[in-house]
């Protein structure tokens, strides 16, 4: 799961990233408004976690923003104040959930599963597609019933795909998706393609189709029907 943080306490965001990302998340920061608002023009993210007290503004007006461009990422509101005008306004303007600081991590990452799975999942913790299923609990993955052994690069690859199946995806869209702001100081996205391949070995060598194709000269799709093996 792709998240951008949107929080101008230093160390509590640093605490957020650093728990996040051992979790398997891919986490941006955005310590302000301005911020913020160009990594949302930019970028797309799964969720949201947006504080509402800013240096620069309100992040009431953040979602505004993103409900008034239709972007469609879950919004998890973060702040300390326990208001419930603020609650049910953030709830009114499109938030789904609202967490109170301070709070436990584990928590956190509890209701950024919540919304993902509501939000892209129908409420399912697993998803299933033909010969593959994913648990998003455990972030287990199993082609017909053959446990795969996944890096974590190659399970978000997967889930990226099949939550996006029969778009392109270029490359670079899914080294941003895989690697955040790091993909912004590479070279080239070369190492995607080797990504690619290897999720694919597995895929097949556990008895599953074959379902990525090459979009020659652009990046790849994620088809829902068997392709050979290119």
């Amino acid at each position: 799961m792709k998240v951008l943080v949107i929080e101008d306490n230093q160390d509590l965001a640093s605490n957020i990233m650093s728990y996040l990302m051992r979790e398997g998340y891919v986490c941006e920061l955005a310590s302000d408004q301005y911020t913020a608002i160009d990594k949302l023009s930019t970028f797309q993210y799964d969720c949201i976690l947006l504080d509402i007290m800013l240096p620069d503004g309100n992040g009431l007006d953040i979602l505004k923003h993103i409900k008034g461009n239709r972007i469609k990422s879950g919004i998890l509101i973060i702040s300390a104040k326990n208001s419930l005008d603020d609650k049910v306004h953030g709830l009114e303007l499109g938030a789904d959930d609202y967490l109170t600081k301070p709070f436990h991590l584990p928590e956190l990452n509890a209701r950024l599963k919540a919304i993902y799975r509501r939000k892209y999942l129908e409420g399912d913790h697993r998803i299933n597609f033909n010969d593959i299923s994913i648990n998003i609990d455990t972030m287990e993955v199993f082609v017909n019933e053959t446990l795969l052994d996944l890096t974590r690069k190659e399970y978000s690859l997967l889930v990226y795909f099949i939550t996006n199946q029969n778009r392109v995806l270029t490359r670079q869209t899914i080294a941003e998706h895989l690697w955040g702001d790091y993909a912004d100081n590479l070279l080239n996205f070369d190492f995607v393609y080797q990504h690619v391949k290897n999720l694919r070995k597995k895929i097949i060598q556990a008895g599953g189709h074959d379902y990525i194709e090459t979009v020659y000269g652009l990046g790849y799709k994620f088809n829902n029907h068997n392709n050979s093996g290119r």
